[in-house]
């Protein structure tokens, strides 16, 4: 299964494709960054969002997206904008028919590093680990990896419980 993970942001939207193998191993397949430009109209930053997540999945055609969701920070008005690149983003994977699944930052870091309160270097550094990288990736696509990976683990614990509930005669709703 192919995997794009996804960090929204306005300025910098940070993105990861990797592999899921059948063996439960990962592979490095692109990572990088959706740059907007701060002195542009927030509609044609949207606009570039879209259209650069829509140009990674013709690239590198994933099976599902993960995205990473907002999280309220101290200033309303940063939530909001990070809401809207986010939208632009699941936008560009609707578009494109594919599943999205979302986790919080906090999920990400704790199924990366181990620690939910992780700092990004550690995260980074735990990616480099996990995908065998030679080279240290830029922090905002080293996010997009950490998020594809996130859903590896989760899917994975999300397997275990449908088989568990199916396997003591239950079927488990979604």
């Amino acid at each position: 299964m192919r995997i794009l993970g996804i960090d929204p942001g306005l300025r910098n939207t940070g993105f990861g494709v990797i592999d899921e193998f059948d063996n439960g191993d990962c592979g490095y397949i692109a990572s990088g960054v959706i740059q907007t430009l701060s002195d542009e109209m927030l509609p044609d930053r949207l606009k570039t969002i879209l259209l650069g997540v829509c140009e990674v999945i013709d690239t590198y055609k994933p099976n599902v997206v993960s995205i990473e969701k907002v999280f309220v920070n101290s200033n309303p008005q940063s939530t909001l904008l990070l809401g809207q690149a986010r939208g632009a983003a699941i936008s560009a994977c609707v578009l494109k028919n594919l599943p999205v699944s979302e986790y919080t930052a906090l999920q990400v870091k704790q199924s990366v590093v181990g620690y939910g309160h992780a700092e990004k270097d550690q995260v980074q550094k735990m990616v480099m680990h996990f995908l065998r990288l030679t080279g240290k990736p830029q922090s905002d696509a080293a996010d997009g990896l950490a998020c594809a990976l996130a859903h590896v683990h989760y899917a994975k614990i999300s397997g275990i419980f449908n088989m568990a509930s199916v396997k003591d005669g239950r079927i488990r709703g979604k």
